[in-house]
């Protein structure tokens, strides 16, 4: 690249550019540094090509700057981070490529424990989910006498409702119509009878997309006057990188690790105080289940919550994706929407609801089909229309995605050919996840220097690590985050990639990881009982 091109990617280096022809110095960026390594080769390099002449093309001109450079893109972009897929990821494929080239290393695999991807860590498929999919997908299966006729049935019922009687067919921009009844009934039922409107349900790409969806309408303002959206500590990074590339403000409110992660209303009041210093609080978003924490808030908790955002007049965004996913004995998942109704008309009449929900996690784990649905409840006629818009841009989210969700909340019933089967591998999975929530909590609270509170939901362990002084120190001369440095020892040593808690938020001085709980029984005890081990090696490498 150009002199000017590897002085912008030069991180922190204590080198002045060269100055310009004339006498002024190229401005430079102020950017995070690299590590005295890092840097010191980055100088070298910089060094060398300034040295060298400009490059010429082929064609004898000088090379064209580029239109977007880091300078010229959107400045908002920059500050995305995602830890779920950041850098302790990408060294994590480094890896498993020395692995596969035979590059020797402590282990002979890596173990991605990073992301709740249910399939990739050997969950299986839910056997009439994939039989409806194929249907729909290829139809002369319909022509095969080894497929149930519940699946048949459920696959023409779909495909009639498609343009062409094919999931190739665009669909309307807020999902198949007959889809987004099914979701409607399932809502109902699941809520005790408390009825929803077809109108209201829009499908998604996931819930990841409706969520930023939402996001998109509310946030707005310049100065003390942008909007400001109050989020759990720890967080599910999408809402962090969300609000960043939106320009929204971030409102930290924490959870309280001493009580398993619970919810407290005054610590609600305190974060919505001090930000209207600053900003214009908007909306509210709760994880329930939670991730990365796994506590499952009680109805008496939601309940506050919504006096709470009815008082302050707060657009209230529920993140129920792991609804199904609730082990711990006690525990159990109230709607954000049922709670509302049941609360009386002065509540469930006016404070605006967005509820979220996704075929990704739960027992189904069916992540790269990419389908959601979220219900908005009580929003502005005006602005329902603006939403609709909004999704129409996009055209539509995936039929195949909306075929599958279909089949998830329009399960076989008693009596049909596939029922038996379906409640069957819907309860082992259900029941080895708990088995698996069981075992990390326990094994961890074993390990001295390493605290986990009950997985009592979701699939995801976020254990508080103590980490010796001279460890934080060798982390902050590396320009690292204290955890970060902890795991990327662990990822290089053992070959377990989990993510360090700093990606998702935590209080000041405390140390975390988060790591799912999805890997085989088998796979999972060898996990734990490494990183346990590694710990106590590490904290005697630096006491």
């Amino acid at each position: 690249m150009p002199g000017g091109g590897l002085a912008r990617a030069l991180l922190g280096c204590s080198c002045r550019p060269r100055a310009r022809a004339g006498g002024r110095p190229r401005s430079m960026p102020l950017l995070p540094p690299l590590s005295p390594a890092a840097a010191l080769l980055l100088c070298r390099a910089l060094r060398q090509q300034a040295s060298q002449p400009p490059r010429m093309a082929e064609n004898g001109l000088a090379p064209r700057e580029k239109v977007l450079t880091l300078e010229s893109m959107n400045p908002s972009i920059k500050k995305v981070e995602y830890a779920v897929r950041g850098p302790i990821v990408t060294r994590a494929v480094q890896l498993e490529k020395e692995l596969q080239q035979g590059v020797k290393k402590p282990f002979t695999e890596v173990i991605r424990a990073n992301i709740g991807d249910a399939h990739a860590m050997g969950q299986k498929p839910i056997t009439f989910f994939r039989q409806v999919s194929a249907l729909c997908m290829y139809p002369e299966l319909l022509k095969d006498p080894n497929l149930p006729t519940d699946a048949k049935q459920k696959a023409r019922r779909l495909l009639a409702a498609c343009g062409g009687q094919s999931i190739g067919a665009y669909s309307a921009s807020p999902g198949i119509e007959l889809i987004r009844q099914d979701v409607a009934n399932f809502i109902t039922h699941r809520d005790g009878g408390i009825p929803t409107s077809l109108d209201n349900i829009f499908l998604s790409t996931g819930a990841s997309d409706a969520i930023m969806t939402i996001l998109k309408l509310l946030v707005s303002g310049e100065g003390s006057s942008r909007t400001g959206v109050m989020i759990p500590i720890p967080q599910y990074p999408l809402y962090s990188a969300g609000l960043a590339e939106l320009s929204a403000v971030q409102i930290n409110y924490y959870l309280d690790e001493e009580k398993r992660w619970a919810l407290d209303v005054g610590e609600l009041r305190r974060a919505l105080h001090q930000a209207r210093k600053h900003c214009q609080p908007r909306a509210l978003c709760i994880i329930n289940p939670g991730n990365p924490t796994g506590q499952v808030q009680s109805r008496q908790c939601i309940e506050d919550v919504i006096r709470f955002a009815w008082e302050e007049h707060l657009f209230l965004l529920a993140d129920e994706v792991y609804q199904d996913n609730v082990y711990a004995e006690g525990s159990q998942f109230h709607s954000f929407k049922k709670v509302l109704f049941e609360m009386g008309p002065k509540y469930s009449e006016s404070l605006e609801l967005a509820s979220f929900h996704s075929i990704s996690k739960g027992f189904m784990g069916e992540c790269g089909f990419r389908g959601g649905y979220m219900e908005v409840i009580n929003m502005d006629p005006a602005v329902q229309q603006q939403l609709t818009k909004l999704v129409s841009v996009r055209l539509c989210p995936p039929v195949t995605g909306q075929v599958l969700l279909d089949v998830v909340v329009n399960r076989p019933q008693p009596g049909e050919p596939s029922y038996d089967q379906f409640c069957q591998e819907k309860q082992e999975v259900l029941s080895a996840l708990a088995k698996k929530a069981r075992l990390t909590e326990e094994t961890f609270n074993q390990s001295p220097g390493i605290r986990c509170n009950p997985v009592q939901g979701a699939m995801y362990a976020f254990p508080r690590i103590q980490l010796p002084p001279r460890a934080v120190q060798e982390a902050q001369a590396q320009g690292q985050a204290p955890d970060m440095f902890f795991c990327l020892r662990l990822l290089e040593e053992t070959g377990i990639c989990v993510i360090p808690g700093s990606g998702f938020g935590q209080k000041e001085g405390t140390f975390h990881f988060r790591m799912t709980i999805l890997p085989p029984l088998e796979k999972l005890q060898i996990l734990v009982q490494k990183l346990s081990q590694f710990h106590a090696k590490f904290t005697q490498e630096y006491s």
